[in-house]
């Protein structure tokens, strides 16, 4: 608001720069008579302050010239305040870090985008960022927006649900879409206009009950999260099978050991064709393949030695990171082991 403000004050000021200079052009041509070339000479030397290079004759000429030279004088001098006003309230260098940070966010590839950087918005913002991933923030609450710029995000000013927002989030450009927000009816119309945008889009929303959960799947959702009804199941868990429990901790990386589970992709040029059995993937890397994506979309839960790895086939492997490392190295293309 108090931007605003200035930069309607400073442009007050030009308005009324440009109705003297009009009118001292005016009064000279009138006054001296002068032709309309000269007198706007003279008006511009006289209003700018530069002075005269010669003085004008006459009693009326001169009494004018002095109303022009004050009036000149009053208008710099509302200028230049608006200037500094301008300048102190951060207008001009928030628009130019506006700017900047419009800049980075357009030449992103691959990131995800957020909607709703509420406490869930941001525990994700949390994992992706010790993932690496780039992500972009898109929220209008001040305390989502102060959230974001504590933690260095970025992120984008806006609703959501309106589609240009999202463009400027670089939909185009982003592998995935986290529909947050505390409403069920903003997230569907988020998942909506995200999925016409994007067919290929992977879209995980959040959901507070079974109904909007069928709805979101409805809008387009890939992954739809309860929360609730997640950490009901979980606490539950805790309760009946305490072993389970004691198992999902040991493979997850908020405890027990350092056990990661990882998604590793077969890559053109890679051991395409040789069977999980002959790569010694367990003896040699450590990790262990507890499920793979065939590149046509089916599943292979436990998979045997014998099944054999085809490039865009996706690995489901569980272990150390330096064994899943290791893991990637060996279906690697040789020369991206070799870059």
């Amino acid at each position: 608001m108090e931007g605003s403000i200035s930069l309607r004050r400073f442009g007050l000021a030009l308005a009324a720069f440009v109705a003297v200079l009009g009118l001292a052009t005016l009064g000279f041509h009138f006054i001296t008579h002068e032709g309309w070339v000269g007198s706007l000479y003279r008006a511009v030397v006289t209003t700018t302050l530069t002075g005269l290079d010669t003085r004008p004759e006459g009693t009326a000429s001169q009494v004018f010239t002095i109303i022009v030279l004050f009036a000149g004088v009053a208008i710099f001098l509302y200028v230049a305040g608006s200037l500094v006003e301008i300048i102190a309230g951060g207008v001009l260098t928030g628009a130019w870090a506006e700017r900047r940070r419009k800049r980075t966010i357009a030449r992103l590839r691959q990131h995800v985008i957020i909607c709703g950087y509420g406490r869930v918005g941001q525990r994700i913002g949390a994992e992706f960022r010790e993932a690496g991933t780039d992500y972009v923030v898109v929220d209008h609450g001040d305390e989502a927006l102060e959230a974001a710029r504590e933690r260095g995000d970025h992120y984008i000013v806006g609703d959501g649900t309106q589609d240009r927002y999202l463009r400027e989030a670089g939909l185009e450009e982003a592998r995935g879409l986290v529909v947050a927000s505390d409403s069920d009816a903003v997230n569907v119309s988020i998942t909506l206009s995200a999925r016409s945008a994007r067919e290929d889009l992977l879209i995980v929303a959040r959901a507070s009950n079974d109904d909007a959960a069928a709805k979101l799947r409805l809008a387009g959702a890939n992954r739809i999260v309860q929360p609730y009804s997640t950490a009901g199941r979980e606490m539950a868990t805790l309760v009946l099978k305490p072993q389970v429990a004691a198992f999902l901790d040991a493979v997850s990386p908020f405890g027990g050991p350092d056990l990661l589970f990882e998604e590793i992709e077969v890559k053109e040029g890679g051991p395409a064709g040789k069977s999980i059995g002959e790569l010694r993937i367990r003896g040699r890397t450590g990790a262990m393949v507890v499920a793979l994506r065939r590149r046509g979309g089916t599943f292979e839960t436990t998979p045997t030695p014998d099944a054999r790895l085809e490039a865009g086939d996706v690995m489901v492997a569980v272990g150390t990171p330096d064994e899943l490392r290791a893991l990637e190295e060996l279906v690697a293309a040789p020369e991206t082991v070799a870059g």
